[in-house]
Parts: C-alpha cells; structure tokens; sequence
C-alpha cells in the first residue's frame, strides 16, 4: 500500500508517538521508513525556536551544535525502526524551515504518506504561526497522517 513513509522526528513525544506509528506502518506494508530530522539556525533567537533542541558548548558553534543533535534524534530513530524489525530505513537531516523540509523531501523521495506528530519541540513558533503539522497538511500534496 505505502512503499516509501516519512517520519519526521525531532525527539518529542508527539514525534515519538509518530515514530512508532510509522513503524508499524512500514512493517505491515514492507514499507521503505524514511526519518527527517530538521534543524534551524539563524539567529541566537531564531536557534531557541528550531524543531531540535542542542546543549550548546562554551565557545563551541552553535551550527555544529544543532547539526550534531538532529543527527543523534535522526540516527535514534532509524535505530529504533530496525531494532523493530523495519527492513528498509533510511535517516536524514536538514537545515532549513521545518515543515517546507518536511514537504521537500516527501516529494523529493516520493514518500506515499507523512506520518508527523500533532505537537513537537517548537512551542513558541507554533504558538505565534501555527504548528508544523498544520503547515505540513497545508503544504503538502501527499496523504499526512498527524498522530
């Protein structure tokens, strides 16, 4: 039915729940799990409003630091999907707007659906200009399924 599923995740519980939903999507169908994780940095405040969250070092870069997070959430997650025996998983990060990220590589990977969870690590964001997910359903021209 699905043969390629994307999962964006930035370690939240929402996203988490969206993992395993996926998973066991991609495990009934013999689907290909595809996880995103986005990161963004423009700005010291900008950086407080990305989807991933890092621990920034004392005179370390903050870039390095948000990149160095989405690949541990995104390789975390690709661990848990083929330790719940998905066959076919691949992981990503992007640095960027998280939901037209999201939409870019759905199209890009020609994922059949988006399964993203309804609330992730970007409350402020989301409480002045909507969640990603909303913007996420809005944008995109693939099936999405919020969990």
């Amino acid at each position: 039915m699905f043969e390629r599923i994307l999962v964006p995740y930035d370690g939240s519980t929402g996203a988490e729940r969206a993992l395993w939903k996926a998973i066991d999507l991609a495990k009934l169908c013999g689907s290909h799990l595809i996880v995103l994780t986005v990161y963004r940095h423009h700005s010291m405040l900008e950086a407080s409003l990305s989807m991933v969250r890092g621990t920034l070092d004392p005179g370390g870069n903050l870039d390095e630091t948000m990149r160095q997070t989405a690949r541990d959430a995104a390789d975390y997650a690709k661990s848990q999907a083929i330790d719940a025996g998905v066959e076919k998983v691949s992981a990503f990060i992007k640095a960027g707007q998280p939901a037209r990220c999201i939409v870019t590589m759905a199209r890009d990977k020609e994922c059949d659906l988006i399964v993203i969870g309804s609330r992730g690590l970007g409350s402020t964001e989301g409480y002045l200009l909507g969640s990603v997910s909303h913007k996420v359903t809005g944008l995109s021209d693939r099936p999405v399924m919020v969990v």
